[in-house]
């Protein structure tokens, strides 16, 4: 019998048209776990708000990445995948589901029992813990469990802190010379503060001091969890102190987590900053908001305030270091 790995990602439109784009941001934002408050004022919200207004701003967005095999999320989670099974050997089959559109996680799911194999490792492709991320698609994955009688599965919660997910992201930093910039941001996805504050209720403060050490307190504090990540990177790539901040991009309103990514890359510009190194260790493979958001939108804010060259470095991806970390996290 063969061992199933499922790896789970978070989705994009199957094309970048604007049907497509908004049947993709309605299923996305429609769980309750990503716009977390009353079912009645999410429904109306998504449904005669948010995706009605958005859905064709956002169909140009992707216009401007897609690339002629498809979307960079799944062609680069597509390639992981591959790789991954080439790597494992025979023992091992890998599949790839993504929490929102295709290919669906019920599909990969149901690609793994075809297999006969007699248990599954789950990997949600979120180095940080989030419930909007990581907890929407582990119980994805337990419902599709439970619909087809399937309980031999282990889940992989995170990996931020894992020595060789934190090495690949230093290997793929490699090829920049950190000598040639004048400051380095590391920039995560956004979330909502009551989303962070609700996992730890009695210990949650949302400032530096608290996320300055991970413990039993706070492991899955994806504030903390973040900070952690930018300080193991600063050490393992010399960057010295006062030349790196983490902030978070992304957001939808003034009530996601501080500071925010794109208000941080104007004040550097304006303090003189000339060339600058952008981080996005949340992602695991390029999309949307690394590619456009930091390498587009992020470049011209940073020019438009004085600044010269804002340098994104690029996601795992296919990185060798990465696709043996995933290796070793499994094995």
């Amino acid at each position: 019998m063969k061992k199933g790995v499922l790896l789970v990602n978070l989705g994009s439109p199957d094309s970048p048209s604007v049907k497509d784009v908004r049947k993709y941001l309605s299923q996305f934002l429609n769980d309750p776990f990503v716009i977390d408050i009353n079912p009645i004022a999410r429904f109306f919200l998504v449904n005669f708000v948010i995706v009605p207004f958005r859905a064709k701003k956002s169909a140009k967005l992707y216009e401007h990445i897609w690339r002629i095999e498809g979307s960079p999320l799944i062609t680069h989670s597509v390639k992981q995948k591959k790789l991954l099974e080439k790597s494992l050997g025979n023992n091992y089959v890998v599949e790839l589901g993504m929490r929102y559109q295709n290919p669906s996680i019920e599909s990969a799911f149901k690609k793994l029992l075809d297999q006969k194999i007699d248990s599954i490792i789950v990997i949600p492709l979120y180095p940080h813990w989030a419930s909007s991320s990581t907890e929407s698609s582990i119980l994805e994955v337990k419902r599709i469990a439970k619909k087809v009688g399937f309980t031999n599965l282990k889940f992989i919660e995170k990996f931020y802190d894992n020595e060789d997910y934190l090495n690949s992201l230093v290997d793929v930093a490699g090829k920049y010379n950190m000598n040639e910039y004048d400051f380095f941001v590391f920039s995560y996805h956004g979330l909502p503060e009551r989303q962070i504050t609700k996992v730890y209720p009695n210990h949650c403060q949302i400032n530096d001091v608290c996320c300055s050490v991970i413990s039993e307190k706070n492991k899955f504090c994806y504030r903390a969890a973040c900070y952690f990540t930018t300080r193991e990177l600063v050490k393992r790539l010399s960057i010295p102190e006062g030349k790196y901040i983490s902030a978070f991009q992304s957001r939808l309103d003034d009530n996601w987590l501080k500071p925010y990514s794109d208000k941080v890359i104007a004040q550097l510009a304006k303090e003189g900053k000339k060339k600058i190194l952008v981080f996005s260790p949340a992602f695991v493979a390029d999309c949307l908001e690394t590619i456009y958001e930091i390498g587009v939108e992020y470049e011209q804010i940073f020019k438009q305030n004085g600044g010269e060259k804002l340098q994104l470095v690029e996601s795992l991806n296919e990185n060798p270091k990465w696709i043996e970390a995933l290796k070793k996290i499994i094995s």
